[in-house]
């Protein structure tokens, strides 16, 4: 029963890869269209930017120019600090969503297997997710110290919200006729969570990965900026502090570079896992 159960999810596979084929071509042209559209705002941003250092109307020491920022990105890199303060983020960062994907993940799975309790959890961590977790951001410094695993429980926290909100709403909202007809079939609960689970709630679930992946940047970066001792975070309040303008452009401009390539890195990999 349980290979003739396999068969027909492989079958009903193969029939929604197949549909989906039919609008891969549109698909890529929207894409394309939207690639560009994202590239022109960039140019016109970086153009913008570029013609009012040279207008003359702007004070140099608020908006330095492009090449200013440029060489000081060089000094940062050729000098170790960027490498030095990205390795403490990268490290942080790494280490608060690890923790964030698998309590999130857990927990969000655990809850979902009860409708009870997604009536009384899934109001609640929505509750909690919308309070500003930054008021609360002085009691991680309190317990963990002003290091960076301060920074790694306060992304981790920050990240669990998303992760776990849609990992319920991922898991619950499987359709119950799959779960019967597999019973029926006689699968068991891996066959169960393998083969009907996680094709109708990975999509959901991915969205909710890549969510929390940017929080966790975000508040990780934050939390640098506010009270640290190293991290790219900190190194650009300092350079804002010293009223260092070029440096402070540079620092920014690499965190914005930064997470436009891990966005699509994101968006890339969150594609690829929906087709197969």
């Amino acid at each position: 029963i349980s290979t003739l159960f396999r068969a027909k999810c492989r079958a009903l596979n193969n029939s929604h890869r197949a549909r989906g084929i039919a609008g891969a071509a549109m698909i890529a042209n929207d894409k394309l269209v939207i690639r560009t559209i994202q590239f022109g705002l960039f140019a016109a941003l970086f153009g913008a930017w570029y013609i009012a250092t040279r207008s003359g109307g702007t004070l140099k020491l608020f908006l330095p120019a492009p090449e200013l920022v440029w060489r000081e990105m060089g000094v940062l890199a050729r000098s170790g600090q960027l490498w030095s303060a990205l390795y403490v983020t990268i490290v942080s960062i790494a280490k608060a969503y690890a923790i964030a994907v698998v309590v999130g993940i857990a927990v969000g799975f655990a809850v979902a297997r009860s409708r009870t309790l997604v009536q009384i959890f899934e109001p609640v961590l929505s509750g909690m997710f919308a309070v500003p977790l930054t008021m609360f951001f002085p009691l991680f410094v309190l317990f963990f110290g002003i290091g960076p695993d301060s920074k790694v429980a306060y992304g981790a926290t920050y990240a669990f919200f998303p992760i776990a909100l849609n990992t319920i709403a991922a898991f619950s909202n499987v359709d119950e006729i799959y779960l019967k007809a597999s019973r029926a079939m006689g699968a068991s609960s891996w066959q169960q969570f393998r083969y009907v689970y996680m094709p109708g709630a990975l999509p959901v679930t991915l969205t909710g990965l890549r969510i929390g992946f940017f929080i966790c940047i975000a508040s990780v970066l934050g939390g640098e900026t506010l009270a640290a001792t190293a991290g790219v975070g900190r190194a650009t309040a300092l350079a804002a502090e010293l009223m260092e303008t070029a440096k402070l452009y540079a620092w920014i401009s690499f965190v914005v570079c930064m997470s436009v390539m891990l966005n699509l890195l994101a968006l890339a990999v969150e594609t690829r896992s929906e087709r197969e």
